[in-house]
This record gives structure tokens, C-alpha cells and sequence, in this order.
């Protein structure tokens, strides 16, 4: 990869900041955020680099220049936004998970709902299966504002088949090859926290076995879609 340097031209990336910044509509769609809440960030192919949403921005008002482009230390490069408060998680995590193309944070209620009991979501649907490979982990709770979110995100999420992460007290944090694969991911984590919860209103959901996970995963991962 290219080394960052500082930047001081206005414009950098901007392809990829249009379509970051397009991708923070499914948020909204799917109601995953409030406000101004959550954010998108993707990895800058080729280059120590990713870009993600300027803090405290209002979704009607995103547009590419309200995407921030950063260093994988955190610091901005490029952009006339503060990027995000959880701009030092995300460089975390794509510091040391260089699989990770894309990021997305959310507060969406159900999910959040099962965070706020420092609970993981049990994998008892196939839909869960497919996605997830298993549970929806929770992670230990940490404060905002520096790379501790990130280190758990990367303590739960190496070596898992999960793309998300409930972190205790506070929220969704999902990862993917590109930031619309962690998009989908929130969206996919809304679900089915959404459909446990209501399934425990009728009684104990039944486990899968974890051959039959296992079997889920599998196909979904190689033989489903086109």
C-alpha cells in the first residue's frame, strides 16, 4: 500500500465518497439510525486510507463532502468534516483486520435492546445460520472517543463467521469486504434481533444443532445467489 501523507486539496476519493455517502440512505430506510447516529466508513483500495461520515452530520443533509477521508491512524486527510467520534474504532479495526473493506455502526432498536442486556442473539433461525454462522456475539462495553470499541470489535470478530458484533450498552458494529456488505450486515443483525425477540414472547426459542448451522452457513457462503 501507499503511505499516507497529509493532505490539503479538497476532493480526494470522490467517487467512493459519493457512493459511501448514497449508502447511509439504506440506514435510514431499514431504520437502523436516529439523527444523526451511526455512521459508514470503507477501506481506500490500494492505499493506507478510508473514508467515513462527518460527525454529527444530519442524513438529509449527506452528501460526498460531508465524507471524511483518514488515515488508518485516525487523522483526517482530506474533507471539510470532523469525521466521526468513532473514527479511531474504525482505523482500529482496519489496522488489524485487513480483510475489512467496510464498517458500519448503528443504534438500531432491537439489536441495541439485546446490547443493553449484555446479551448475545442465539442462533435459532437459518436465516441467522446463513448470515452469521451462529450467534450474534456481544462484546464487553467500552467509552467513545478512542480505539477501545475498536479493540473489542477485533477481539470478538477475529476468527468469527460473524460480521457483527453487539457491543454491551451501547450498540451494532458490523464489518464486511465493502462497506454495502456491512450494511447489509446491520440491516441482516436488525432482523433477526427483531424476530428472537419477538419469537421469546411465545416462549424459549429451540437451538439449532450446530451441524445444521454449520450446513446452513456453508451453502449460503458458496452455492447461494448468482
Amino acid at each position: 500500500m501507499t503511505s499516507t501523507r497529509p493532505r490539503t486539496e479538497r476532493g480526494t476519493h470522490r467517487e467512493q465518497r459519493e457512493r459511501v455517502a448514497a449508502l447511509h440512505a439504506e440506514l435510514v430506510r431499514s431504520e437502523l439510525v436516529t439523527w444523526t447516529s451511526g455512521n459508514v466508513s470503507e477501506r481506500v483500495p490500494g492505499e493506507d486510507l478510508f473514508v467515513i461520515k462527518g460527525s454529527g452530520v444530519s442524513y438529509d443533509d449527506l452528501t460526498w463532502e460531508c465524507i471524511t477521508v483518514c488515515g488508518l491512524d485516525g487523522t483526517p486527510v482530506d474533507g471539510v468534516m470532523k469525521p466521526s467520534s468513532d473514527t479511531g474504532a474504525h482505523a482500529y479495526v482496519y489496522r488489524h483486520l485487513p480483510h475489512v473493506g467496510g464498517q458500519v455502526h448503528t443504534h438500531s432498536p432491537y439489536a441495541t435492546a439485546w446490547a443493553a442486556r449484555g446479551e448475545e442473539i442465539p442462533c435459532v433461525l437459518t436465516a441467522m445460520a446463513d448470515e452469521f454462522g451462529g450467534p450474534v456475539p456481544v462484546g464487553t462495553f467500552a467509552l467513545i472517543g478512542d480505539d477501545s470499541i475498536g479493540r473489542a470489535v477485533v477481539e470478538m470478530l477475529s476468527g468469527s463467521r460473524s460480521p457483527a458484533v453487539l457491543m454491551q450498552n451501547h450498540g451494532v458494529f458490523t464489518i464486511g469486504p465493502s462497506a454495502r456488505a456491512a450494511v447489509k450486515a446491520a440491516v441482516m443483525t436488525e432482523d433477526v434481533a427483531r424476530t428472537v425477540h419477538l419469537a421469546r414472547q411465545l416462549g424459549e426459542p429451540v437451538p439449532m444443532r450446530p451441524q445444521d448451522v454449520d450446513a446452513c452457513w456453508t451453502r449460503y457462503q458458496n452455492v447461494y445467489g448468482q
